[in-house]
């Protein structure tokens, strides 16, 4: 039989030509829109699925497309975001610098923000011509990369960016992950290759050993079950046999491990031992693994090179196929895997190699007691614990289960592990570990030390009476050092802000922040001043508050959105305004969210409806990816009465739906009152006067705390909602808990405002609500302003005071209209026109919901930036908001206007009328 010997590079797209043909439309719809798209190439172990990428970058290149390709790996998956720099930094020219991806990873800890970074990269890129970034086998992705491949394609959806996966078929695997995140968001397209055809093998045989295959030969090829890489190494093998005669082949060697059994000895311990390392290994760590020189072992990389198994690229040896690695591995003795496993990790510490290089090998390898391997899991889980703190939960709690018996090692694990998992949100394991290790009667040092880390738990759980019982037991037993005392006592301060006797905690509070500063602790420190700052608006003291807050974001810059929110509460905007650009310079992980909560804030009080409306949106988005859900039922709260201002009914509805949900999920007093309150309005707005005060009283019921915290702003809403069912008696009440709140406040506008508008309303008294709006004009927040002249205006009209009534009522339509709660504004203009004096009706009442006139003020002014060609950055920049808060606004604008591409957008606005 003539073997050509023809190159194998063809022989996984045998049979493949439909798989092709999607891939190309998919590249060639990118180019063509503008607009991106992924796909996902999905299949068994030496299936075809690198080789049908390889096709698909060389189809992209030709098309103009800048290339990024990268492969994660099984066992180098530990240091964050190494799997996608691969894709980034790989390319002719990089998608990425090293110097610009060195300076985005020195900021790994914050999650959000360097995905954002990325994507400003990759946009920037994209603006001059289509990427493609591509990453194989993605199930090995490292946790950081497999965060942002789930951000990335639908933050880049607007411009040509097409993602190519690779990766084997896992339900509920990162590869899922990345699709579900990206599916709905932009085009998708997932490709299964199955087993190849019996017709295509024989293409396969054909190709790499001429046309007149055997018979015998196809038989023979039949065991390769369709699996192209299996084929072509049962191929390789006979092109080195004699087949002169049809002898059967079996007493031929074939396949994989026949391969490696011709191999001499010393070359199948030397790949046994870079089968432990990895598919990339370094030549001196298998040798130091084989215990032999590495010149001794040059003959045996030689053979194995020759061999077709490995390829060398200068700097790390690697399999050429993992099929090949890993059938090296099997052959290894499942005990002796263990044992080599620990030595590799022994060797790579040693040779001062980094915990995350090690780490792979000790959750592979290690045993019970080995305090070396507990040692490098929690340096590693601190390590990660910024960026992936559900991998930092893996390892500690890996350490943890290797540490010896109760001992000092084991407590100390175990107070690191409780607060690694609290930062992952997995509060029910923290818990639940903290109560095993306390079963264990550990020293009293440890046991207060245990109960404070546990502290945190128990506070992000809501359990505050269960917090204050462990921290009073803790502090009664004594034992416990200076520092973990001052700790103890801040979290029980804290516990006690959540109580009905607020004079008590506030001494609590004040005495944890002298034993916190007498230690010199800086956690108690934190603790106290968080505690005292919840205490103080509780109670309704704005300013004190304030000092709270702003000490403690003294200390720790990640505290400035409790800040600039103190700063909002006591009307003191221009000091938000100027915080909230170095807020975000300074904001982590986990505090972007909050950040955009004070944004949200600042907006909503300066009636920026929109913009408050996309940065709540924007929040839980944020909020739902970090998996730390803080404010989303506040959110939802303020969104939905906000959507009931804007005439939104549907969407109001939609996120009462979702408040509920979240109420279900962490019903907290807070959470309970806002959704109570949240279902008053809507009762009022559907008519059902009764229970909307049946609900504003269980409000009341729930703390005298909750008054200050929920209704500072909105009373008048519940005072009129009490007033319209006839129940005088509440309505006082709430009028008193505001004048209450006013002489807490004496120098907040809004605050002293509100309360005056509160009497007026209860005594149906002109004179008083004049004076509220002249307190109100002091106030930056127009929608205050709106709501008591609006009041003014019904209140002169029944009094028969036309002109007055008239002046006020069209004062509070512009306000309402100019904020964009267009039905305020409608309401107001049908109160005009009850009076026989409707003037000019408010503009923008009756929006469109598709097409250019659908968008909002804050859309358009996004639209055009882009068309521009502002990146999300830029446009951020020109309108002092989020580069998140963009992305929403723009998500907005495509769907409107039925777009995917900046291209489109751009085309579009060029072609409205000149105004």
């Amino acid at each position: 039989m003539a073997g050509s010997g023809g190159p194998l590079s063809r022989s996984g797209l045998r049979g493949r030509e439909a798989e092709l043909e999607e891939l190309q439309t998919l590249i060639t719809s990118v180019a063509r829109t503008g607009s991106g798209g992924l796909a996902l190439i999905q299949g068994e172990p030496g299936i075809g699925k690198t080789t049908l990428l390889a096709e698909a970058v060389s189809r992209a290149r030709a098309a103009g497309f800048s290339v990024g390709l990268g492969k994660a790996d099984e066992l180098h998956h530990i240091v964050p975001l190494s799997s996608l720099a691969t894709s980034l930094l790989q390319g002719d020219p990089p998608l990425l610098s090293g110097d610009t991806f060195g300076d985005l990873a020195r900021h790994h800890d914050q999650r959000i923000w360097l995905v954002e970074r990325l994507a400003e990269a990759i946009e920037a890129r994209a603006g001059s011509t289509p990427v493609l970034i591509c990453l194989d086998d993605v199930q090995w992705a490292d946790a950081l990369s497999r965060f942002a491949l789930q951000q990335l394609p639908t933050r880049l959806r607007t411009s040509p960016v097409l993602w190519i996966l690779t990766g084997r078929r896992e339900p509920s695997g990162p590869a899922e992950e990345v699709l579900a995140a990206a599916t709905g968001s932009l085009p998708t397209i997932t490709v299964p290759l199955g087993p190849l055809s019996g017709a295509a093998i024989g293409q396969l045989a054909d190709d790499t050993l001429g046309t007149a295959v055997d018979a015998w030969v196809r038989d023979l090829l039949d065991g390769a079950g369709g699996n192209p890489f299996l084929a072509v190494e049962m191929l390789a093998g006979l092109r080195t046999v004699d087949t002169s005669t049809e002898v059967m082949p079996a007493r031929l060697v074939v396949g994989v491990r026949g391969r490696l059994k011709s191999l001499r000895p010393d070359t199948l311990r030397f790949l046994q031992m870079g089968a432990v390392l990895g598919r990339r290994f370094g030549f001196d760590d298998a040798a130091a693994l084989c215990d032999r020189p590495a010149a001794a072992l040059i003959p045996a990389l030689e053979e194995a090179v020759r061999a077709g198994l490995l390829d060398d690229d200068g700097e790390q040896l690697v399999f050429r196929h993992d099929l090949l690695r890993q059938a090296v591995y099997a052959d290894i003795p499942p005990s002796a895997r263990k044992a080599l496993h620990r030595e590799a990790a022994h060797r790579l510490v040693a040779a001062g190699r980094p915990p995350a290089d090690a780490v792979p090998h000790l959750l592979r390898g290690s045993l019970p007691g080995d305090e070396e391997a507990v040692t490098l899991l929690r340096r590693a889980a601190d390590d990660v614990l910024p960026v992936t703190p559900g991998l930092a939960a893996d390892l500690i709690t890996r350490a943890l289960d290797l540490a010896p018996g109760p001992g000092p090692l084991r407590f100390s694990v175990g107070e690191q592990a409780i607060l690694t998992l609290t930062r992952a949100g997995r509060n029910r394991e923290a818990l639940s570990a903290g109560d095993r290790l306390l079963a264990d009667r550990p020293p009293l040092e440890v046991f207060g030390r245990l109960q404070a880390a546990l502290g945190g738990t128990l506070w992000t759980m809501d359990l505050t009476e269960e917090l204050r019982r462990r921290t009073e037991a803790a502090l009664g037993v004594g034992g416990a050092t200076p520092e973990v005392r001052a700790r103890l006592a801040a979290l029980r301060a804290l516990a006690l802000s959540r109580g009905r006797d607020l004079t008590a905690a506030r001494e609590a509070g004040e005495g944890a922040l002298r034993d916190a500063t007498a230690a010199g602790d800086r956690e108690a420190h934190v603790l106290a001043l968080s505690g005292l700052g919840e205490i103080a608006l509780n109670a309704g003291e704005n300013a004190l508050a304030l000092a709270r807050f702003a000490a403690l974001s003294a200390i720790d810059s990640v505290f400035l959105p409790e800040e600039i929110v103190a700063h909002l509460h006591l009307d003191d905007f221009g000091s938000a305004e100027r915080l909230l650009p170095r807020a975000a310079e300074k904001a982590g992980t986990t505090r972007q969210a909050m950040l955009l909560w004070a944004q949200g804030q600042h907006d909503l009080g300066l009636g920026r409806l929109d913009d408050a409306d996309a940065g709540f949106a924007t929040m839980e988005r944020l909020e739902n990816e970090v998996g730390i859900p803080v404010q989303q039922v506040n959110g939802r709260v303020i969104r939905s009465r906000t959507a009931l201002l804007r005439g939104d009914r549907e969407a109001a509805r939609e996120h009462l739906a979702a408040a509920r949900e979240g109420l279900a999920v962490r019903p907290n007093p807070g959470n309970t009152a806002a959704v109570r309150f949240l279902e008053a309005v809507h009762a009022e707005a559907e008519g059902d006067t009764g229970l909307a005060v049946d609900r504003i009283r269980q409000v009341q019921r729930e703390g005298s705390f909750m008054r200050w915290r929920l209704l500072r702003d909105w009373v008048d809403s519940a005072v009129r909602m009490s007033l319209r069912d006839g129940n005088r008696e509440l309505a006082e009440d709430l009028a008193a808990q505001a004048e209450a709140h006013a002489e807490r406040n004496p120098s907040v506008p809004t605050a002293t405002g509100v309360a005056a508008q509160a009497r007026g309303l209860v005594r149906n008294d002109p004179a008083l609500l004049e004076h509220s709006v002249e307190l109100l004009s002091a106030s930056p927040r127009p929608l205050a302003r709106a709501a008591a002249y609006a009041d003014l205006g019904r209140v002169f009209l029944a009094a028969g005071r036309k002109d007055r009534a008239v002046a006020a009522l069209a004062h509070a339509r512009g306000a309402f209209a100019e904020a964009g709660a267009h039905a305020a504004a409608a309401h107001q203009q049908r109160a005009l026109e009850g009076a026989g004096s409707g003037g000019r009706r408010a503009a923008g009442a009756a929006r469109p919901v598709q097409g250019w006139g659908s968008l909002t003020a804050s859309e358009e002014k996004v639209a055009r930036l882009i068309a521009e060609g502002h990146t999300n950055r830029s446009a951020a920049d020109a309108l002092v908001v989020s580069p998140h808060t963009v992305n929403t606004h723009l998500t907005s604008v495509f769907r409107k206007l039925s777009i995917s591409s900046r291209v489109q957008l751009a085309n579009l606005v060029r072609s409205l009328p000149v105004h």
